[in-house]
């Protein structure tokens, strides 16, 4: 299987090491934190599909 490519927020500071990269791999969407490149999250569409609503809904988090 190919390397993912990580893509990071253009929101990033300039030193590229604060910010969270996603990558689409094989049909799932992974996430990893850019200070710690080992540390890696996967999940599917439409799971990150209702974490990126939430965010932007401002209610993640929220119980």
């Amino acid at each position: 299987m190919p390397e993912p490519q990580w893509l990071k927020s253009s929101f990033s500071e300039a030193s590229g090491n604060n910010c969270v990269e996603i990558a689409s791999t094989g049909g799932h969407v992974s996430l990893r934190e850019s200070e710690d490149l080992r540390r890696i999250i996967t999940t599917g569409p439409k799971a990150f599909r209702s974490l990126l609503v939430g965010i932007k809904a401002d209610i993640v988090g929220i119980r």
